[in-house]
């Protein structure tokens, strides 16, 4: 049986923002009185510094566009993030994109057809019969099961897979309408842009992938969404999120780990989602993680924001080049449905 290992990471983001100049140019404009004091709190206790945004409303606003135009724009910015990202992948793994045999890509933020997939493929130079995977509407978590079918698929074939997420949050701001809902404004207080790329081998160098496992709660399907509207994508973001998290998470790990005969405290990496910081303090809580456990989640929120689902992978892309890079990492994201994903890794030389 040949062993999932991810043995090349690569990231792509676009230019820039701090979260000041966000909340300064362009989002304190549109509030007014207590609203538009409780949105600066918001985004000042966002655990967010800088985000990044191939549309920046400090430079293009599209809150009232039409969402056939956002798609448009998502496939003109997403193509070369796309391509970026997996290049990197591609070369830290020492493959090229012929070598790929299963082609995954996770995106919930646009839809074109032709997709991202089959361009990238096109663009990259993938073989005629590499196959592929669109994962859609899945959210933050989406990560997990675009790795776990990739790890699969190399089991079943010993050939390679790649794996892509790629979101454009930033071309869903919400019209100015929209925007005194407590939910929208801690969406837009939070989201930011990226791309992530791995690549996953039959054995080898990297950080093994020895399982991919969730669990949803569908009693609680309301408190995540995620609707297309005639003004874009527009997120549903229940308060009780963390406390769905409190009841499922400490379970799920401690099955995880169970499985494998490992502990919590043999776990040196911890890639945990940021949803934001209260989903990072119930999280910390409920494994009873040492003080600085999520010290690698909270800097990824500070510098990056939340990404949705190339997040989880740009947290364990800083895992693996710390000094020491972390040995046992387990990853953990969660999205609509509730849906919990954790998946447990270790790095073989």
């Amino acid at each position: 049986m040949f062993v999932p290992v991810i043995a090349g990471l690569g990231t792509a983001q676009p230019p820039s923002a701090s979260q000041a100049e966000l909340w300064e140019g362009f989002f304190s404009r549109h509030f007014s009185g207590t609203t538009r004091s409780l949105a600066q709190r918001i985004f000042a206790n966002s655990g967010v510094t800088r985000r990044q945004a191939a549309v920046n409303p400090l430079l293009e606003d599209v809150s009232d566009w039409p969402t056939e135009r956002r798609m448009r724009r998502y496939q003109v910015e997403a193509l070369p993030l796309g391509k970026e990202a997996v290049g990197r992948a591609l070369t830290a793994a020492g493959l090229s994109a012929g070598d790929i045999g299963l082609f995954i890509v996770c995106s919930c933020t646009g839809y074109a057809t032709p997709g991202l997939d089959i361009l990238l493929a096109r663009d990259l130079g993938m073989a005629a019969d590499t196959q592929r995977m669109f994962i859609g509407h899945m959210g933050c978590y989406a990560a997990l099961p675009g790795l776990g079918a990739a790890s699969d698929f190399v089991t079943a074939r010993g050939r390679p897979a790649l794996l892509l997420c790629a979101e454009l949050t930033s071309l869903h701001i919400q019209p100015s309408s929209a925007r005194v809902d407590t939910q929208q404004i801690v969406s837009h207080a939070l989201f930011s842009d990226a791309a992530v790329a791995a690549v996953v081998v039959p054995g080898g160098s990297g950080y093994a992938v020895r399982e991919v496992t969730a669990v949803t709660d569908t009693s609680t399907a309301d408190h995540m969404t995620w609707d297309v509207t005639d003004a874009g994508f527009r997120m549903g973001l229940s308060p009780k999120v963390p406390q769905v998290l409190s009841r499922h998470v400490r379970g799920l790990v401690d099955d995880l780990l169970a499985r494998h005969g490992v502990t919590s405290s043999e776990v040196d990496g911890w890639a945990v989602h940021p949803g934001g910081p209260r989903i990072l303090n119930v999280v910390e809580r409920e494994l009873a993680l040492p003080p600085l456990g999520l010290a690698a989640s909270r800097a990824t929120l500070d510098e990056h924001g939340n990404c949705s689902s190339p997040t989880v992978l740009l947290i364990l892309d800083r895992l693996g080049r710390a000094t020491p890079a972390a040995r046992r990492i387990v990853m953990l994201a969660f999205g609509p449905g509730l849906t919990l994903y954790a998946a447990l890794l270790d790095r073989q030389d």
